[in-house]
């Protein structure tokens, strides 16, 4: 058994007629199209705290300048600065 859900959602009018025009092209109704895009959104997996993120870029930071394991070279390097 399928149950409908009946809600208000609040639109903005440029993307509330491309939805018309789209609905009426398809010859389908505008519940259909939006139902059917959110169902793309769940699908594809990019939406929500678990959603995968992008890389982060690889900057080039010249190499390094001083071992942090050895505490006087750390020191050392924090002074000269």
């Amino acid at each position: 058994m399928v149950f409908h859900m009946k809600t208000t959602l609040n639109i903005d009018d440029t993307v509330m007629a491309k939805l018309r025009h789209e609905a009426a092209r398809q010859q389908r109704t505008m519940s259909e199209l939006v139902e059917a895009a959110l169902r793309l959104l769940f699908r594809s997996g990019r939406s929500g705290p678990g959603a995968a993120l992008p890389p982060l870029p690889k900057l080039g930071s010249g190499g390094h300048r001083v071992d942090v394991a050895d505490h006087d070279a750390l020191l050392k390097a924090m002074d000269d600065r």
